[in-house]
Formats: C-alpha cells, sequence, structure tokens
C-alpha cells in the first residue's frame, strides 16, 4: 500500500469528489457545513492514518488536526446525522470501485462479531438482525463479511449476511459474467450451487477436495490458484488487525453498517 503523507489527504478528496455525484442545493432547511466529498474524504483518511474507533473519535481528530483543511466543520450532532445519511453515498462509492470485471477471483467469508459470545444473549443493538455461526475459530455471534479478491488484494465483490448463512450462497454475490474462475475453501464445494453458478456466469469453482474424496486429481494450475488463496484471508487480516473492522462500539445496525462501509471504502482506495 502507498506510504500516506499529510498532502495525500488533497489527492484523496480530489479521486472522492470525481467519483461521488454532484449534489443538488437543497430549496428548504439548513444545509450542511461540510461538502458529501469532504465528508467521505474525512472517514476515509482518518480510517488509513489514525483508525478511531467510533464517530466521536472522528470529529474529536478533525476538530484537532484538520481545521486548516476543512474550514466548516459541523457540530457533533449534525455530524453524526450526516455520517449516517451518507450510507447509500459509501456503497455506491465502494460498487464503482469494485473491480467487478476481473476474471480469476479468490472467494472466502469472514466474522463482524457484534460483542463477545458471553454477551450474545444480553445484547440489543442488532437484536433479530444478527445471528450464531460458526467457523474453524469456533461459535461467534453476529454477522459475515463475504468478499472475492483478485490477485493484488482488491475487492471484486462483497456481501454481508448474518452469520449463520452458508458461505456458498453468497456466491452470486460475489461473482458475475466477468468471472472465469473462483477459487475458495471446501465450503464452496457444492455440486448444486457450483452447476448453478456456471450456468448463470459460466465460472469454474474450484474448491479443495473434500477429505472423503480421496480419488479427487488436481491439475498444477488448480492448486496453484488454492495456495494462492491465503491471500484474502491476509485481506481479512489487514482490515480487522489494522483497520479495526470489527467493532462493538456501534449503537445502531445503522451505525454497524456505516463502521464496516468507511473501513472497506479506506482498505479499497488505498489498494487500488
Amino acid at each position: 500500500m502507498l506510504k500516506l503523507q499529510s498532502h495525500h489527504i488533497t489527492d484523496l478528496y480530489v479521486l472522492v469528489d470525481d467519483i461521488i455525484p454532484k449534489e443538488e442545493k437543497k430549496t428548504a432547511g439548513r444545509p450542511c457545513k461540510m461538502s458529501d466529498s469532504e465528508l467521505v474524504t474525512v472517514l476515509v483518511w482518518s480510517s488509513l492514518t489514525t483508525k478511531q474507533k467510533t464517530i466521536k473519535d472522528i470529529h474529536n481528530w478533525l476538530l484537532l488536526y484538520h481545521q486548516n483543511d476543512f474550514k466548516k466543520i459541523s457540530h457533533y450532532s449534525a455530524f453524526v446525522d450526516h455520517c449516517l445519511r451518507l450510507i447509500p453515498l459509501l456503497i455506491f462509492v465502494i460498487k464503482t470501485l469494485l473491480l467487478d470485471e476481473t476474471s480469476i477471483r479468490f472467494m472466502d467469508s469472514t466474522m463482524l462479531e457484534v460483542c463477545k459470545l458471553q454477551r450474545a444473549d444480553d445484547h440489543k443493538v442488532c437484536k433479530g438482525l444478527a445471528k450464531f455461526g460458526k467457523n474453524w475459530q469456533g461459535w461467534h455471534f453476529g454477522f459475515k463479511l463475504h468478499a472475492s479478491i483478485d490477485f493484488k488484494g482488491r475487492f471484486c465483490g462483497l456481501a454481508i449476511s448474518p452469520a449463520n448463512e452458508h458461505d456458498s450462497r453468497a456466491e452470486p454475490y460475489l461473482l458475475n459474467k466477468y468471472t472465469k474462475v473462483a477459487v475458495g475453501d471446501t465450503s464452496y464445494g457444492g455440486k448444486a450451487m457450483n452447476e448453478h453458478i456456471f450456468e448463470q456466469y459460466g465460472t469454474i469453482v474450484i474448491a479443495p477436495p473434500h477429505p472423503k474424496q480421496d480419488k479427487k486429481l488436481l491439475s498444477k494450475l488448480q492448486q496453484f490458484l488454492l495456495e494462492m488463496r491465503s491471500k484474502i484471508e491476509c485481506a481479512f487480516d489487514y482490515l480487522k488487525n489494522h483497520l479495526n473492522l470489527v467493532s462493538s462500539f456501534p449503537r445502531s445496525p445503522k451505525g454497524y453498517l456505516f463502521h464496516w462501509l468507511r473501513i472497506i471504502l479506506g482498505y479499497q482506495i488505498a489498494t487500488i
């Protein structure tokens, strides 16, 4: 990834402003002090440099260190409201930056816990939405991030589901007609889904043989691609351990979605 310097915040603003559709002037109501392009720039810059965990931290950091870069900064309550209103726009920008014409992709999922497992029964913020799910690390309570990436770790497709959703059910959202080969773990080895994906997109899904399939043969190309699958695990590791993707601080489902989107957008911009 690019080593960021202070002047790169201007370059980031130019990139974001070129992607975001021009705002229509409001005919009623008080206008926002910060434009959408400015606020998205702030969110991405904070996720890549100082990695704040809450909107309050971002607002305090903005007031302390970037008043010269952004002359008009909203009060905290207005800042929070503006952030949550940006969710559809953040989704639009992420979709715009997805490398959706990539022909070879690596698929996997990772857990997005909303709280520790022992507190799941008392969790109220995402009650009815978050579910229990299990992977090789054990049981979790929350959601799943499903993703497909290219050889350089850049996102090609994304989906978020409850934690109990099977990985293979997200395949139609991670692949498209441009995908020729998709590589995943044993969760993506289901015959019915892979036949459906081949009929819909013409995509060949490569997954490791099940332990009981001791007579299944792999070509050298298949073995090479399966060995490269760790790239997506590295991407998830960076998102979680360096960009603080997993958090229990948001106080609403919208807050969780906003947090995940700003981190994912920051990662995608840093890798393109």
